[in-house]
């Protein structure tokens, strides 16, 4: 059973979905997890699959459009801020405390791609949340600052923070938004330079396979001062105490996110590889998904 729901980070309302366990029963109480979705993704793609999933386990599951993505409110559309989709996390966590079925001291947390990374960083500080997972877990500040693991020079980083701030001035005085595709937008935008993930990216994102009409595949290029600096690992030995799930695919460009992740906590973790899955691999494809819900229902036990 799902249920469409809607709760407040600050003045936005967020469009949300519950997915209930089978034979649920409102009297009893439920452990829950909210699920974070991946940049330029909605709540009904590969996170609400996921959700679907570990209903059936047991776990109310709440996923939800970001704000000012998807069915939720916020203006200006399309904007990826690191802050904004951290505090809609918490904020997710507010909600689920004031159902009677959940229990409030059995709460997780996951999340796929950039929404793995920003479960990353929520949960340093969430200590609602009590366990956390990833899956092709991708922290939105150090992809910008590295290529799949390779970094960007300062000074490239700083010609694009200019081009931003050029950006900035033309809309205050009346230009269009910009916006920047996450994933090719058109077939013939691939060659082969592509890496795997955006070329995998557009087969999921633009065509039937993975597409949704909420879902843009792109975002405002004003988004990237607020991304640039943004970081997920700075404090995860620190703060990050609660245990984790790190689940990546071997042939997964992103792969590298998973390992920088696992090496900075220090809290009880595990990475856990699935042979032969691709970063969008672990998004739909049921030999490799199967795996990844598997091992978070063994890992989510601990709640």
């Amino acid at each position: 059973m799902i249920k469409s729901v809607n709760f407040k980070n600050r003045a936005n309302t967020l469009a949300a979905n519950l997915h209930f366990p089978e034979e649920f029963d409102e009297s009893k109480k439920y452990p829950a997890l909210v699920g974070i979705h991946p940049a330029g993704g909605v709540k009904e793609q590969t996170i609400g699959l996921y959700a679907e999933k570990l209903s059936k386990f047991g776990y109310i599951v709440l996923v939800y459009d970001s704000s000012y993505q998807g069915a939720s409110e916020g203006e200006p559309r399309l904007l990826e801020d690191p802050a904004v989709r951290v505090e809609d996390a918490r904020c997710a966590a507010d909600f689920l405390t004031t159902l009677s079925y959940v229990d409030t001291e059995r709460m997780g947390v996951y999340g796929i791609c950039a929404g793995g990374g920003y479960t990353l960083s929520v949960a340093q500080t969430e200590r609602r949340f009590k366990a956390v997972a990833t899956v092709s877990g991708t922290p939105m500040g150090e992809a910008v600052r590295s290529q799949f693991g390779v970094e960007v020079p300062v000074s490239e980083l700083i010609k694009s923070l200019e081009m931003v701030a050029y950006q900035r001035t033309a809309q205050a005085n009346g230009a269009e938004l910009m916006y920047v595709p996450f994933v090719p937008e058109k077939f013939e935008d691939i060659n082969e330079q592509t890496p795997d993930m955006l070329r995998e990216g557009y087969d999921y994102y633009r065509t039937p396979r993975g597409q949704h009409p909420n879902s843009k595949g792109r975002f405002l290029f004003t988004s990237i001062d607020k991304m640039t600096t943004f970081s997920v690992f700075d404090y995860l030995g620190d703060f990050l105490t609660q245990p984790l799930l790190l689940i990546a695919g071997s042939k997964a460009d992103t792969r590298i996110f998973s390992e920088q992740a696992y090496n900075f906590a220090k809290c009880e973790k595990e990475l856990f590889i699935i042979e032969g899955a691709t970063h969008i691999a672990l998004y739909d494809v049921p030999e490799y998904v199967e795996q990844a819900v598997n091992k978070m229902v063994e890992f989510f036990k601990v709640l």
